[in-house]
């Protein structure tokens, strides 16, 4: 019987990657849909969910996607709220790649200090990786900060936070790389979570800073969020602090995704979100 993964993305498109990852993941079929909300999935899951034999369900899973976390959570919760006893299918949550992407950086800054009681700070976290990392590196102990250009996006990003994982974040508005370097100050731990090609931190900002023990950055796409690193860095010391870079942390943020993708396979009651897959990065790194 065929592997099918049903992929509800939030966006009109569905995002090709996921789709392609899913493929690597062991799925034998990728039925994308776009669009999606919680006004309009009850067809879809209700075709998803009575079609197999309860020993069948297995094969069938739902992926969901999009580059809006908090309408991704929507629709994961309103997914979840179809099924009832002997009718459902494995899920999965990666909205903008949040779960995996963050889990995956989290866990290797975990491989290069230990979190609890250090000064973590999320430069631009607001997006969904950054909102995820910051709780990821929050419930491991970590005292952590967001950045944004406006105090009302950090604001944000931490009371939504808050309101999924009852962690405490600190807002702090940061919207040039000078503010960006003082709110470092201090910090043990830095990931930048920035958009594709922006430049958040100079070299001068963090190379001298006798705190900062590890440095991340998300962003792939030159020039790099953070000056004076490299994409492929992989823990490697620069400046006496341990550098991971997009590529350096990506290698285990793929091979996460499709371990997970693999796993909703296995039963038909898996749950996929943060906390689950950080679980299986941490052993996985």
């Amino acid at each position: 019987m065929k592997k099918l993964l049903f992929q509800f993305d939030t966006d009109s498109h569905p995002s090709s990657f996921d789709t392609v990852v899913a493929y690597d993941g062991g799925a034998d079929q990728v039925i994308p849909h776009g669009g999606l909300s919680p006004d309009n999935i009850s067809s879809l899951v209700e075709g998803i969910i009575f079609t197999r034999a309860p020993k069948d369900k297995k094969n069938t899973a739902i992926f969901i996607g999009g580059s809006n976390i908090r309408a991704g959570q929507e629709l994961f919760i309103a997914v979840q709220k179809l099924f009832f006893s002997g009718f459902q299918v494995s899920v999965m949550l990666d909205s903008n790649g949040s779960n995996t992407t963050a889990a995956a950086a989290v866990a290797k800054i975990a491989s290069s200090t230990p979190l609890a009681g250090k000064k973590a700070v999320i430069l631009a976290g607001t997006g969904p990786v950054g909102q995820r990392a910051a709780a990821m590196l929050a419930l491991e102990g970590a005292d952590v900060s967001i950045t944004s250009r406006h105090i009302f996006g950090a604001e944000e990003a931490c009371f939504a936070m808050k309101e999924r994982f009852n962690v405490d974040l600190t807002a702090i508005e940061a919207n040039n790389s000078d503010a960006r370097g003082d709110a470092i100050a201090g910090a043990n731990i830095v990931f930048a979570t920035g958009a594709a090609g922006i430049e958040l931190l100079a070299t001068e900002h963090w190379q001298n800073n006798p705190d900062l023990e590890v440095i991340a950055d998300a962003n792939a796409t030159p020039p790099l969020g953070i000056g004076g690193t490299e994409m492929f860095d992989k823990g490697i010391d620069r400046e006496g602090k341990k550098v991971w870079g997009a590529i350096g942390f990506g290698t285990l943020k793929l091979a996460l995704h499709r371990a997970c993708i693999a796993k909703l396979f296995e039963d038909n009651k898996q749950v996929f979100d943060a906390e689950l897959i950080f679980k299986l990065a941490k052993e996985m790194a």
